[in-house]
């Protein structure tokens, strides 16, 4: 077990509905297994699943077989036609009339000059946390401009991710952290869904992330080569996209590298290099 946090009392509030943020995967699977057992309480009134329509396939078969084995409904919410989409599309400035590809995700990249860089991310917040929010205002029946909490809402952050706890921006939502609470790490919970009989959950992230580490690049590959294959179409047609842009400049890429991804032998390389911790996720909302 990991380092106990206090829950605030606000957090703990009975009165107010108690939403599960569900991320599909270890964490946020085992507060919905441990709602349903009555470990946390008070019972969610319902969980919420963000769906970027970008996760893997394994990501979608469990969330079908997860909805089965919880007493509360789960929603599955998406921003218009999702992020693949989206990013598929090239816009036009308004008073400029020039044509721009509006990226929402951290891509990789490289200048005519050779140098490196990155660009921001959106992703996690247009996609996941946005939508989020708007459905757990509609369960809460939310009056518009609300100043005082409406509801509590359970995030699968564990104990040794302490510094991805963030206070909610917004005075109708207060946000709370079950698994630090209890201190339980990522390991416990594996540990207790295997004690209690619950098959693992599979890995929750977008399949082009640019923030897998060589060994999650080499993991899809190998198990998911229908995923990975998509991921590197997906590259090159944000390469064509990014080439029409009449602002930017730069080449995208999603391995650090700055290579293609299927023409880089992950295999041979390093299975940590460019690993990404889920510690420096900004939103607190991915991969949980």
């Amino acid at each position: 077990m990991g380092y106990k946090v206090k829950a605030e009392t606000e957090a703990l509030r009975e009165d107010l509905p108690h939403i599960l943020s569900l991320g599909g995967g270890v964490q946020s699977s085992t507060l919905g297994f441990m709602a349903a057992k009555g470990l946390v309480k008070p019972m969610p009134v319902a969980a919420i699943f963000a769906d970027v329509k970008a996760e893997p396939a394994g990501v979608y078969r469990w969330l079908d077989w997860l909805e089965k084995q919880l007493p509360f409904p789960v929603y599955r919410v998406t921003w218009r036609d999702g992020l693949v989409a989206q990013s598929n599309r090239l816009r036009t400035t308004i008073k400029e009339g020039r044509t721009y590809w509006n990226s929402k995700i951290p891509f990789h990249t490289v200048s005519e000059h050779g140098h490196h860089g990155m660009l921001f991310r959106k992703c996690t917040a247009d996609f996941k946390l946005g939508p989020l929010m708007r459905k757990a205002k509609e369960i809460a029946g939310m009056k518009r401009g609300a100043k005082t909490p409406q509801f509590i809402q359970w995030i699968g952050i564990s104990s040794d991710e302490l510094t991805r706890m963030k206070i909610s921006p917004w005075k109708y939502a207060t946000n709370r952290w079950p698994l630090a609470e209890m201190g339980m790490t990522r390991a416990d919970c594996l540990e207790w869904m295997k004690a209690e009989g619950y098959p693992e959950p599979p890995r929750s992230a977008c399949y082009f992330c640019p923030y897998h580490s060589n060994k999650e690049w080499a993991r899809l590959q190998k198990e998911e080569p229908a995923e990975f294959e998509k991921a590197a179409e997906f590259e090159k047609q944000q390469q064509t996209l990014a080439a029409q842009d009449e602002v930017l400049r730069d080449v995208p890429y999603l391995h650090p590298s700055c290579k293609l991804i299927g023409d880089i032998d992950f295999e041979n390389l390093d299975p940590d290099q460019f690993k990404f911790s889920f510690l420096d996720e900004c939103e607190g909302m991915c991969g949980n």
